[in-house]
């Protein structure tokens, strides 16, 4: 079985943050995508120390899904380098866990769909 990931990104708007989380959850790269309130980051750019109010993503996806969904993320991010950061589910609910895999499982086809309710989830 693949395992659970959370991908973590930062935008500059909540407009590309809303975009991506609609293409990655629509086309099945993740179960879910939290978008989180505005953050303020210091960073090191060219040399330069730089400062920017962003946007933080929380993507929930299989492990198995990585390279698709980098691939997007860098497709539809505004950075020309974007922080893309993958880091291992150690433990969950089993039947969250089993959503995510059962919500990315068809990646690329975009279907409506929602988050069943716990008693309709394999645990």
């Amino acid at each position: 079985m693949n395992n659970a990931i959370m991908v973590f990104t930062n935008v500059p708007d909540l407009e590309s943050a809303e975009k991506m989380a609609r293409d990655l959850v629509e086309g099945k790269l993740a179960a879910c995508v939290n978008i989180l309130p505005q953050i303020h980051s210091y960073y090191r750019w060219q040399g330069v120390l730089e400062e920017a109010d962003e946007i933080t993503i929380v993507i929930k996806t299989s492990d198995n899904l990585y390279p698709q969904l980098e691939e997007a993320i860098v497709d539809l991010h505004p950075y020309d380098i974007p922080e893309i950061l993958a880091l291992p589910v150690i433990a969950g609910l089993p039947a969250y866990i089993n959503w995510i895999h059962a919500e990315t499982a068809n990646a690329g086809k975009k279907t409506p769909g929602s988050m069943p309710s716990p008693e309709n989830v394999d645990k």
